[in-house]
């Protein structure tokens, strides 16, 4: 294995405890700044070796919140299961597309999806609560067709794909809010494994930066979480505080990334 440079490291971990440290904070929405900061922050050069290695963050970080939700008793294995196995079909379908696209013109529509995630952070409402519900024949259709939507764009952009996943499990099934966050953190760890396999098979993942980075992002998620039940009243408006600056850095990708095809 390759060794990182001390300050590639650095900035690979500070990198990882922002984005840990935001999605401790907020809860969602902090995993779609990993490619630009590995890419503006820490410097790599290449996009898709950016996203590759993304995903194995987003994958390791989801897979550690999948379990600890799990044992607070609110993942919703048979939905959650049928969710991510039609996501994981998508997701590699997508990696491949994306494998396929032109560095920087994958980088300015990474872009355009930050700034339309940041319009629907703003305007994310909480939902009624709803009964836990069953997987049944008249809910898996839609499980299905959701999961394999958003698991096409999570490969395709090398994102976890939350703040998509959540909405697709709460349209298809009704199922509470919390609930449908923690059975999203199980579809958001098999997109993300079935991304950074594409990758990697492709040699696109910088291992000892991604190691770097998801430590970071472990450290970081501990304070975020800590400091975000202090700050639980004000929860909305470090969200919206988020979609700012995501739409602020999707806005700067975007113009560089242009900058660069012309």
């Amino acid at each position: 294995m390759i060794a990182l440079p001390l300050t590639q490291a650095l900035a690979g971990g500070a990198s990882g405890s922002l984005v840990g440290f935001t999605l401790g904070l907020v809860g969602g929405g902090g995993s779609i700044l990993a490619v630009p900061l590995l890419i503006h922050g820490v410097g790599v050069a290449s996009p898709h070796v950016a996203i590759g290695t993304a995903a194995v963050a987003v994958a390791l970080n989801a897979a550690f919140g999948a379990w600890a939700q799990a044992r607070a008793g609110l993942v919703r294995w048979p939905c959650a299961s049928v969710f991510a196995g039609a996501g994981m079909i998508g997701a590699f379908a997508g990696a491949q597309a994306a494998k396929a696209v032109d560095g920087q013109m994958l980088l300015a529509l990474f872009s355009l999806l930050m700034m339309a995630v940041a319009v629907l952070m703003f305007r994310r409402q909480e939902p009624a609560q709803a009964p836990t519900p069953r997987l049944s024949r008249d809910n898996a259709p839609a499980l299905l067709a959701a999961g394999l939507g958003v698991g096409l764009l999570a490969g395709f952009f090398g994102i976890g794909g939350g703040f998509l996943v959540v909405p697709g499990l709460l349209w298809a099934t009704g199922m509470p809010l919390p609930m449908a966050v923690g059975s999203s953190l199980v579809a958001v760890a098999a997109f993300g494994l079935t991304t950074a396999a594409s990758y990697a098979w492709a040699g696109l993942i910088d291992w000892p930066l991604a190691l770097v980075f998801v430590a970071g992002g472990a450290l970081g998620s501990l304070f975020g979480a800590r400091l975000g039940r202090r700050l639980a009243a004000r929860r909305r408006a470090l969200g919206r505080l988020l979609a700012a600056v995501i739409m602020l850095v999707g806005a700067y990708t975007f113009v560089l990334a242009l900058m660069r095809l012309a």
